[in-house]
């Protein structure tokens, strides 16, 4: 019994060192930024108001308000995410200029600070230099994170990584200048205008439904992928990760939730195997290489695929078996 007792001990004591640790290190205090937390919480009033009215409203504010959406939703995915975020493909100025208005339309900040932010973010996922690390609880990881200061962390590491092209991007920085202006002309003007000039729709169902509803529905959305693919689903490509493949995120995002494979393989442009039976950004990618406006387009090899698997993922058991 002397041998257990002494262990029980050891333990005990290491356990008292590390609690005496842990309230020695100074943390940060939360700090909570009120004029976000006002913003979030009256945009999501103005939504379920739009919510509202949308039976008193007809086909083309509907179509208009789901046309918004899913351009928006591009600027983000085919644009900040896969193109200046991981660089996973090349596009024309044109279609650079494109994805930087359809960016503004989404207003989820400029191009320069979202692709910075997601970069540290892959780069020390779930620890404290993670933007919305999901380590610290499911409503910190999907809007909490926008609801107070970034953690030292956060920009310490941001200020470390190389953003060169970034800097070097003409469109991306004309963005940056001009942010407030874009996003507030092309996320709240144009879409409450356009309904209530060309077909006499209603000031307040266009603002309410329009504006207010889309543009809270897309933040959820892409703060899905944050927050449910951060914490729930399978992980074929990585069992050590957190990111998951959320059906969820998947929907909500049309293609962003394959989340596990996307942190497995970031410079992949698809963002998942090609495969996947729901990924419209990459769709829309081959388009645009058909007619020669996105090029130089990064994929992963079924081999390379099937070693990450057999090394980290649902495939380890193969190698187990081979040994």
């Amino acid at each position: 019994m002397a041998p257990r007792s002494v262990t029980v001990t050891q333990t005990e004591t290491l356990d008292a060192q590390k609690k005496t640790l842990d309230r020695d290190v100074k943390r940060p205090e939360r700090q909570i930024v009120w004029i976000n937390v006002y913003f979030m919480v009256v945009l999501h009033l103005m939504a379920l108001y739009g919510i509202y009215l949308i039976p008193g409203t007809g086909p083309r504010t509907w179509f208009w308000t789901w046309l918004c959406h899913f351009i928006g939703g591009l600027g983000i995915t085919v644009g900040v995410h896969r193109l200046w975020s991981h660089r996973s493909y090349k596009a024309s100025w044109p279609l650079r200029l494109a994805l930087m208005l359809m960016n503004s339309l989404a207003a989820q900040n400029d191009i320069f600070e979202w692709a910075r932010d997601h970069r540290v973010h892959h780069k020390y996922s779930e620890t404290d230099a993670d933007p919305h690390n999901a380590k610290r609880g499911f409503f910190f990881s999907h809007v909490g994170w926008l609801m107070m200061k970034k953690h030292p962390d956060v920009i310490k590491k941001g200020k470390q990584l190389d953003l060169s092209d970034l800097y070097e991007d003409k469109i991306v920085m004309f963005q940056r200048r001009h942010y407030k202006l874009l996003s507030i002309l092309f996320n709240i003007v144009i879409p409450t205008c356009i309904p209530w000039y060309f077909w006499n729709e209603t000031f307040s169902n266009a603002f309410f439904i329009s504006f207010a509803f889309r543009y809270a529905f897309i933040l959820n959305a892409a703060w899905s992928v944050n927050s449910f693919a951060h914490m729930y689903g399978d992980k074929p490509y990585d069992e050590t990760i957190s990111p998951s493949e959320n059906a969820i995120a998947i929907l909500a995002t049309v293609g962003e939730g394959y989340h596990n494979y996307h942190h497995a393989f970031p410079q992949d442009y698809a963002a998942a195997e090609l495969g996947a039976l729901c990924n419209v950004s990459k769709w829309i990618i081959d388009a645009c290489a058909l007619v020669g406006l996105a090029y130089d387009l990064k994929t992963v090899s079924k081999e390379a695929i099937l070693q990450r698997r057999m090394r980290t993922g649902d495939l380890q058991h193969l190698n187990h078996h081979d040994d």
